[in-house]
């Protein structure tokens, strides 16, 4: 089967291409966004995203391996070496980008079919790499959402894609403003726990069985008063060394799992 073809990085069409890689307020605008790599680009299928286009460098990613992805109504173009290069993302690369459109985050769209969803929630994170690895977390987890409050970077930056290996497309995400998601969790009955050092107790001294969101924030600032004020209750993880903080996705990592152990014996 023949593709359509494009050798050139002048072409207008693989300009557009650039800026949606590099520019947040494209991808805004348009509600497009490029995948990189076959194992993003199934789990984004797998996530009932949208592909509009796929590009290949057939020294990399061959039509056989094309024939292979479960695509339809996908216009498909064979690029050249340097049409490639322009576009990757990263310096060690399989040869198939995707672009695909972005999905609504809003508080409204986020539903759940269980009495006790166990929700992990981050404030402000502005680290494209932490930001992933939380999304790893989740997925690892299985939570039934992740949510970002007064998020800080869109979601479908490229380095957000390649550190959350593609789970960005795998959880259920929702974003808002820190006031529209307390008021989400308290019109669900959802029991808010906050990582805050203030007036908080162990972490795994707390029953995560029931309809639980667990809170973190960014290592420099913390959560906000909001969230103090809000929270069933604030929890900490009992530091041994010299400094009171870690990584905010090690220590999202450490509560959520603990929060999956208690329900493990439900």
């Amino acid at each position: 089967m023949a593709f359509k073809q494009i050798t050139s990085t002048q072409n207008s069409y693989i300009k557009e291409l650039v800026l949606l890689k590099d520019k947040s307020k494209n991808r805004k605008k348009s509600g497009l966004f490029l995948i990189e790599g076959e194992r993003e680009i199934s789990l984004a299928l797998k996530g009932k995203y949208t592909l509009e286009t796929i590009l290949f460098y057939p020294d990399l990613f061959t039509k056989e391996q094309l024939n292979e992805l479960p695509i339809s109504n996908t216009e498909i173009i064979e690029v050249s070496k340097e049409v490639y290069q322009k576009l990757a993302y990263r310096s060690t690369t399989e040869g198939i980008i995707a672009i695909a459109k972005a999905k609504q985050h809003s508080m409204d769209n986020l539903k759940f079919n269980i009495p006790n969803p166990l929700l992990l929630i981050a404030e402000a994170p502005e680290k494209p790499g932490n930001i992933g690895a939380i999304l790893r977390t989740a997925d690892a987890a299985n939570v039934d959402a992740v949510i970002i409050a007064n998020p800080k970077t869109d979601l479908y930056n490229p380095n957000i894609i390649r550190s959350s290996v593609g789970c960005v497309f795998t959880n259920k995400i929702g974003t808002g403003t820190t006031e529209e998601i307390i008021s989400f969790l308290k019109q669900n009955n959802i029991a808010i726990y906050s990582a805050i050092l203030q007036e908080a107790v162990n972490y795994h001294e707390q029953d995560y069985t029931k309809a639980s969101a667990i809170v973190v924030g960014t290592e420099a600032v913390g959560l906000s008063e909001a969230w103090r004020k809000a929270s069933k209750q604030n929890i900490k993880i009992p530091m041994q060394g010299e400094i009171d903080s870690m990584n905010v996705s090690v220590a999202a990592g450490i509560l959520i799992f603990e929060a999956k152990r208690q329900r493990n014996f439900l």
